[in-house]
């Protein structure tokens, strides 16, 4: 790989000649795989796992598995990850280790890791909102929250100015902004044809924006965790002066260097840290966090009073599918077009606040779709931590019947007539409809496996 060279001048600039040195010699070598297990679906790694220092439910891999064709994966068990930005868990863990369930926005989520690892990390019972601008982004963002099962999501499909119109609305905003990625120039080849200078600027420009909408969104006292995955100052240590000064923000100490020999930020007094290459086994990335004083002046959050379903709908809801959830009482169902939807009833109000000012595509759970007069299971239900275990027939399928139920074909299995949830290792992957002599697959056509190739052996990746 060829470096840009106003790269590697900007680079010589802020480093001294060694590190220089070893930063481009890391940008040369093989990257390292890793993922991060879900911790309401997936047991802790067994001992002799190479644990990433900083997030103990991830763990680095030999090499890169077929992950497209483990069964786990589309169950929502783990999620592949960069070990770097696996560093959200703890800061998470670290700023709410002394508070009950939080409001938490992370703002630009697209494809879903750092908000899956969030929502683990949160207290329970948090709201976590993930929002992403662009559609066919969103949608990826969509089903990998779908996937990890957390009942207390939404999903949005929004820019930044419309979040800053919900007020003083979050406790916790997560940011990371999109940047000239730097950091990822190992992984992607792109990455490096269309880095610039003028890259860099822009980029910046626009973070600041994003940064200034989302303080408005940010409660009093608040926290905004800012990253991204690039090594210049402009987008990082210059961007946190920024925000410091113009939002009269106050700089947080995580301690993440003395705790796991993370690089501190370059040429500045906050509390800025690095994961570079060449020190951390993992990308580039810049995380720092800011808080909002207490006594800052905020816009009031939006309030909307959540609406109370139709007495039509209400009871036919409840005796049909309040007892596939774990605990129904906690949540409150409604028709949304010909689908059932479950919305936990103590975020009643925050999540119609949040229907009323944007764009949103999943809320909660979607628990069930109209067939005539037939209410049949979703996909949503099925990888939902809320999903009763005694609520339909459970059936344990071989590796080759899960890929095929994966790719949307008809498959025979031995269980009773009516809905039946496919579990795979005892994680559920989904739901059919079992005939007797097949079985229709109801799982989602636009999440199919489109290969029809398979792995020489079984992916065994946790």
């Amino acid at each position: 790989m060829t470096l840009p060279a106003d790269f590697t001048a900007q680079m010589q600039q802020i480093l001294d000649a060694d590190e220089a040195a070893r930063l481009f010699a890391a940008l040369g070598e093989e990257p390292k795989v890793s993922v991060r297990r879900n911790t309401s679906k997936c047991a802790p790694f067994s001992a002799g796992s190479a644990v990433v220092p900083w997030c103990p439910d991830g763990k680095y891999l030999v090499c890169r598995e077929a992950f497209t064709f483990d069964p786990l994966l589309h169950g929502g068990a783990y999620y592949v990850q960069d070990a770097s930005s696996m560093i959200i868990a703890t800061i998470v863990r670290r700023l709410t280790q002394d508070s009950g369930p939080v409001c938490y926005l992370d703002l630009c989520a697209a494809p879903g890791g750092k908000s899956t690892a969030a929502i683990d990390a949160l207290p329970s019972q948090s709201l976590v909102v993930c929002n992403e601008i662009m559609n066919n982004r969103a949608q990826v963002l969509r089903e990998n929250i779908i996937k990890w099962g957390s009942p207390y999501c939404v999903v949005s499909n929004n820019d930044s100015a419309a979040i800053a119109r919900l007020g003083a609305f979050f406790d916790i905003i997560a940011a990371d902004v999109p940047c000239s990625g730097e950091g990822m120039f190992r992984k992607d080849d792109e990455a490096v044809s269309q880095w610039t200078p003028a890259l860099v600027e822009q980029c910046a420009a626009r973070q600041r924006e994003i940064i200034d909408n989302a303080w408005k969104a940010l409660k009093p006292g608040g926290f905004l965790i800012y990253s991204t995955c690039t090594f210049n100052r402009e987008e990082n240590e210059e961007m946190i002066e920024y925000i410091v000064a113009g939002h009269h923000a106050e700089s947080v100490d995580l301690h993440l260097d003395s705790d796991f020999g993370i690089r501190r930020g370059i040429g500045t007094a906050y509390h800025c840290y690095r994961f570079m290459p060449h020190i951390t086994d993992g990308e580039g990335l810049f995380v720092a966090v800011l808080r909002k004083s207490a006594d800052e002046l905020s816009m009031p959050a939006v309030r909307v009073q959540a609406a109370k379903p139709r007495r039509g709908n209400e009871p036919a809801v409840d005796r049909s599918v309040g007892r596939w959830l774990v605990r129904p009482d906690d949540f409150q169902l409604s028709m949304v077009s010909d689908t059932v939807v479950a919305i936990p009833r103590m975020y009643s109000g925050e999540i119609a606040a949040l229907g009323s000012t944007l764009r949103v595509i999943h809320r909660g759970i979607a628990v069930a779709t109209a067939k005539g007069r037939d209410l049949v299971p979703t996909q949503s239900l099925a990888l939902s931590t809320a999903l009763s275990a005694s609520a339909f027939e459970r059936v344990e399928v071989p590796y080759e019947t899960a890929i095929a139920y994966l790719r949307g074909e008809s498959i025979c299995i031995d269980a009773p007539r009516g809905i039946v949830a496919l579990t795979y290792r005892g994680t559920v992957i989904g739901f059919v409809k079992n005939l007797g002599n097949r079985a229709n697959n109801l799982y989602p056509k636009e999440w199919r496996i489109k290969s029809t190739h398979l792995p020489d052996s079984i992916p065994e990746v946790v």
